[in-house]
This record gives structure tokens, sequence and C-alpha cells, in this order.
């Protein structure tokens, strides 16, 4: 059977989001690998620069618009999706393992009778058949796994897999007007923290653990981050206790990061976070236990209180930048 292969893109107010070039990074790789055909399809109206694509894709890119479709509706992105992977008979299809990829993949699977995996982070090709990878109990273990349906579809994780460019690429826009569209369901409005970077978008990352004592001290981490034009991210067992917003949450069951520089303050290196950052560039890790278990992953450790090595951090920083 000649596999078909799709990547379904995300974008977020006009602009397709990081995780959308690496999810057609795999699909290139993937089509390569199997000589098959692939496109990509990402669903909005204006996406401001949806032509980069072309710096890092090779065939087509469709552009489903409606005025309809400025925000997410799950009524109608789901029947949107599904249609077109019906009608040009995709059997491979590729989402990002974001909350809104969590949302869409499952409904489009059972629009179009796919197997279905989640969270993928490696996927290896054996005798033309798709082997995948997971982890599982919390990062502690990992499975591999097939998919034994015709159709197969599944999300991947984020800041997992490289983006590459390519040269000389063929890659052509196809925008299509729908008019068929359900807005049974669909969201009226996005609200976000202002002026705060996503940590699964940023370059650098200061996060908190325990360490911190409470939430209160956070003050130290944003001095930090505002100084080094950084996001402020933060351990599960924060998160759990209340001092910081899940939307910060670096870990197994938050996000998954993969910084030039994350700086770890406080944070024992639990496997359920060092599962989310780990891949990070370069990882500095401050922390008065000698024996934390993120310093056996740090490239630069500090060891003695965080609230005397903060303060001086914040101002060696700034008479750097000044």
């Amino acid at each position: 059977m000649v596999e078909k292969i799709l990547a379904v893109l995300e974008q977020r107010d006009g602009q397709l989001k990081k995780v959308s070039f690496e999810v057609i990074a795999l699909a290139n790789r993937i089509s390569r690998e199997l000589s098959s055909d692939c496109e990509c399809l990402v669903i909005g109206n204006e996406i401001s620069n949806i032509s980069e694509l072309k710096n890092y894709f090779n065939n087509k890119i469709v552009h489903l618009k409606n005025s309809y479709l400025n925000f997410y509706s799950p009524s109608a992105y789901s029947k949107i999706i599904s249609d077109y992977i019906n009608q040009n008979q995709f059997t491979i299809i590729i989402f990002p393992n974001t909350a809104l990829g969590l949302d869409l993949a499952p409904r489009v699977a059972i629009k179009t009778s796919c197997g279905i995996a989640t969270d993928i982070t490696k996927v290896e090709i054996k005798d033309k058949e798709l082997i995948f990878t997971k982890p599982v109990y919390a990062g502690k273990s990992f499975i591999n796994l097939k998919i034994n349906s015709e159709k197969k579809l599944f999300t991947i994780r984020p800041n997992i897999f490289k983006v590459e460019k390519i040269e000389n690429s063929q890659a052509y826009i196809e925008e299509i007007n729908v008019t068929d569209v359900d807005l049974t369901t669909k969201v009226i409005e996005y609200k976000k923290t202002d002026g705060k970077l996503d940590v699964a978008e940023a370059d650098i990352i200061v996060s908190g653990g325990r360490g911190m004592k409470g939430p209160e001290n956070f003050y130290l981490l944003e001095q930090l981050a505002e100084v080094l034009g950084a996001a402020v991210g933060a351990s599960r067992a924060v998160v759990d206790a209340g001092w910081r917003p899940h939307r910060e949450q670096v870990g197994q069951t938050g996000k998954t990061v993969s910084p030039t520089l994350y700086i770890a303050c406080g944070i024992s290196g639990a496997i359920q976070h060092l599962a989310g950052m780990s891949s990070s560039k370069y990882i500095v890790a401050i922390n008065k236990d000698k024996d934390a278990p993120i310093f056996n992953i740090a490239d630069y450790g500090i060891v003695g209180d965080v609230f005397e090595i903060l303060p001086a951090f914040i101002e060696e920083v700034k008479k750097i930048k000044s």
C-alpha cells in the first residue's frame, strides 16, 4: 500500500506556532523514507507567516480559509480536516501534541477511522512500518508501539523533533475557501497573561521548584527572567501547591521545553521534571543539596542558597547588559 502523509499545523492569532515546523520536519523525514507523497494543512483566515513554510517544506501547503475560523471551533475544524483526509485518502496524519491538538486529533480519528497514538517522542521505520515511542508512568519508562489500522494518526510532543530548512524548495501554497463550516462549538476568546513568554516557545527559561519555599519568593525568578528576556517556569510540586499557574509547568505532565538556556532554581531534579527539560542546550542548576539529581544533567552547577545567589546573579546580568 502506498502511504500518503498529511501534516496538520497549528496557528494562533494568525501566527503559525513553533511546533508546526516540527510537525512538517517529521513529515518530511517519513515521506523521504517511505517515498510517499506529503502535504501540510493549516486552517484559519489570514496567517501572517505562512510563507515561511516554504523554507521548511517541499510540497503542497494547503490553507483552508474562512473568516469564521479565526478562533478554534472543535466542530468546524474536525469536520473540515476529516473531510479533507477522506477526500484525498491520506493514510498517515500528524498533529502536534498541544492542548488544541489533543482536543482535535481524537475527533478527527473517529471521523476518519484512524488508529491513534499520542505524545510520541520518537518515530522509526522498520520494514516500511512506523514504530512509535512514547513515555509512560510519568516519564519513568518508554514503550514502543505500532498502529495496526490502515490509517494512522498520531501527535508529537513539542520541542523533540529537529527543524531543518530545505534548500531550493518547490513548495507552493494553495488557498481554499471553505463554505461548509459547522460552528456548533467554537472558542470565542483566548486570554493570556500580557507580556509573559510561553515556556514552550522561549529560548531562555528560569524555573523554580520547592526550594523557592513559597510563591512570595518567585519575584526573584521574575526579575532574573526580565533582565534575561526569559520565560518563568515551575516544577510540578510548585504548581500542585498553587504557587504558580499550570501554564508554567515544565515536565512530563506539563510542557516539554528545549531552550538554549535553562536555569533550574531550587529544583531537585525528579524524573518527571527531567523528562520535560533535559534536551535543553545548556542547563544551569542552583541548589543547596550537592547530591540533587539535577546536577547529573547540568552543564553548570552552583551549590548554595538560591536566595543569596539569585540577587547577585541578577545584579551581574544587569551590569553586563548596561
